[in-house]
């Protein structure tokens, strides 16, 4: 009978229903995600009349409860809890902007058994929860205990023939029972240790993490000078995905063990945290000058140069490094996070540093991109782009064959914004779509008014569009094409598309699925820019590319003495033995017109001949180019 009873008692034990009271909805949503997620039962309540139905319903173990509620505030919520025989014995925690120590006084007065001042940290307040359902599940053992404890005794009376063995027995079942008691106890401490320390620090290194660095941050900034180092680490993700992930895990221990061996010294005033997944923060307090911080950057280059030896591998790795020199002007470490962030990202746009201090020029930079980005969607919207058209033209017969597409903004109020400054932007937000396939739209449509104009007289001219490697990675690319070329009805044989050289190397299996469908449809096909990528001539003949650009900076330097004129022949004789043609970009003078058409090149673009046109100018040099050569069907393949 007895074992039934402490079965039956022991199911009561669970401790999970929490009920949370604050009238501010956000404060209750994230609450109750992060105590169900924690594995609670949880219910809200908006005021205090509120709480009271819901408490009546069913008692919880648990209530959060707000102070600064209308109509009923926390205080007298808790008043009349306390108040209750029934209710009186639930746990009440006080969760309350009011920060005043008579507003604590108060609360603890009432009967609250703690007090967490908003805003709130989240570890902060499941610790707190879990040490008071701790506590309430202690209390509920001890009151089961007593009961038990109460059976025994009315039994030990019933049998007073065996009163002294019974008080024996008991004795030492209440001795086993304290030592159990003690024991669950101290195993309790110890979780509770674990959990202390896994809320600061990383698991995997060891190292402190980003809680425990922004507490410490908190606590001196604003009070002596610091340095803030955050490395990221390159393709770390590769290294996952490829090795996998314990392998990764491998790695990230012994870059955090070289870090503590040779960063970590016996100056109590560096301090290594492990920030994030692939990142580590190191702190340095009472610097003297930016060039500490820098010293320190160049040693941890340098002794995560050498190789780590991973599954019988040897695994090189980068860093990028963020510096954030901080004075009395940072006052949140998430400031400083986020200006690390900004040095991090102009340290990877840098062919010549690693590392990076951070500096109000990055900050104006990095606003200056933003504002472009603004202004860049308020652009698509208010269709403040044009297109200008560069004539390419025949070096053997002089007759225009076609014309390069070129995207122009000029802003409502700061004038003309040159597509260099703006192209790598839309690049990086997506807006490249958006704006490339306008671009596409625009220039099929004005090769369908020339094509009309031209009444079949000359049917050979070519309009080149410059295709993003945004816009060739999307799956519908190709039905996008094909839409916009049957709704302006083009002669398919005037459209030519012009891709970058990375953009090849960088997506092989994409341009081969997206080149086939392109040469399905005889569309033609030119290499932009040829030689600023990879330089690499053994990948042409896998794709069927039909022209090459030879890049500006090539033919601007055929004047002088260097390697230019060796490259730009031997690009000629490899685009001629693979069959395609080459148009020179940037002539701008006869001597280079004169060497190349020597060398055997074809075509010719720059401002030699014209700058880039409206499309009215276009058509008029187009018209009087057809007039002065007399030449009106010549052949173009680029």
């Amino acid at each position: 009978m007895e074992n039934a009873t402490l079965v039956s008692q022991k199911s009561t034990l669970a401790t999970d229903n929490i009920l949370i009271v604050d009238d501010t909805p956000d404060n209750l949503r994230l609450l109750s995600k992060t105590l169900i997620q924690e594995g609670y039962k949880v219910r809200c309540a908006v005021n205090g009349s509120m709480a009271l139905l819901t408490i009546k319903a069913k008692l919880p173990d648990l209530i959060l409860l707000d102070i600064n509620m209308p109509e009923m505030d926390g205080f007298e919520v808790c008043k009349q809890l306390k108040s209750s025989d029934i209710t009186k014995d639930i746990p009440v925690i006080f969760v309350s902007a009011l920060d005043e120590m008579f507003d604590k006084v108060k609360a603890f007065e009432l009967g609250a058994v703690d007090y967490i001042s908003k805003p709130f940290q989240i570890p902060e307040v499941l610790s707190r929860v879990t040490n008071q359902l701790s506590l309430q599940n202690l209390k509920k053992q001890l009151i089961q205990k007593n009961q038990l404890l109460e059976i025994e005794i009315i039994n030990r009376i019933a049998a007073e023939a065996e009163i002294r063995q019974l008080n024996f027995e008991l004795e030492q079942r209440v001795i086993e029972r304290t030592l159990q008691l003690r024991t669950e106890i101290k195993e309790r401490q110890e979780i509770q240790k674990e959990l202390e320390y896994l809320v600061w620090n990383n698991s995997l290194t060891g190292l402190p993490n980003r809680l425990w660095l922004i507490k410490k941050l908190k606590n001196i900034l604003g009070k002596i000078r610091i340095a803030t180092i955050i490395l990221d680490c390159n393709r770390f993700k590769i290294i996952n995905d490829s090795l996998g992930r314990q392998a990764g895990d491998v790695l990230l221990q012994m870059i955090a063990q070289r870090l503590k061996s040779q960063v970590l010294t016996e100056d109590l005033n560096v301090y290594l945290t492990h920030f994030g997944e692939d990142k580590f923060a190191i702190v340095l307090e009472n610097i003297q000058n930016d060039s500490c911080a820098i010293t320190v950057s160049q040693k941890i280059h340098q002794i995560l140069s050498y190789a780590f030896l991973i599954e019988e591998r040897e695994i090189f790795i980068t860093f990028n490094i963020g510096i954030v020199i901080s004075d009395l002007n940072y006052s949140k470490p998430d400031d400083i996070f986020r200006d690390a962030d900004l040095a991090i990202q102009k340290a990877k746009s840098s062919t010549n540093h690693y590392y990076q201090v951070f500096d109000a020029t990055i900050k104006n930079n990095t606003l200056e991109i933003l504002e472009l980005e603004t202004d860049l969607r308020i652009a698509l919207k208010n269709q403040e782009f044009h297109l200008n058209y560069q004539p390419i033209i025949s070096f053997n017969t002089g007759t225009i064959v076609g014309f390069e597409t070129l995207v122009r903004w000029n802003h409502p109020q700061k004038g003309f914004i040159s597509p260099a400054k703006f192209i790598p932007v839309a690049e990086q937000t997506n807006l490249i779509l958006s704006l490339g396939m306008w671009i596409l739209q625009q220039a099929c449509q004005q090769i369908r008014i020339w094509q009309d104009r031209l009444n079949r007289q000359y049917i050979d001219f070519t309009v080149s569009v410059n295709i993003s490697g945004k816009q060739f990675e999307q799956e519908d690319f190709i039905e996008q094409l094909d839409q916009i070329i049957a709704d302006t009805g083009i002669n398919i044989k005037h459209l030519k598309l012009e891709i970058t050289e990375t953009l090849l190397m960088n997506n092989t299996e994409i341009a081969d699925r997206i080149f086939k469908q392109l040469k399905a449809r005889q569309i033609q096909l030119a290499i932009d820019d040829f030689g600023t990528g990879y330089s690499s001539l053994s990948y042409l003949d896998r794709f069927p590319v039909d022209t090459l650009k030879i890049d500006r900076s090539f033919v601007s330097r055929l004047d002088e003495e260097n390697q230019a004129s060796t490259i730009v022949r031997a690009t000629l004789d490899l685009a001629h033995n693979l069959g395609f043609n080459v148009v020179a970009e940037g002539v701008e003078n006869i001597r280079q017109i004169e060497q190349l058409k020597n060398w055997g090149c074809e075509f010719a673009q720059g401002y030699f001949y014209s700058k880039p046109l409206d499309r009215d100018s276009a058509w008029q040099f187009l018209q009087e180019n057809l007039i002065n050569t007399n030449a009106i069907q010549t052949k173009l393949i680029i």
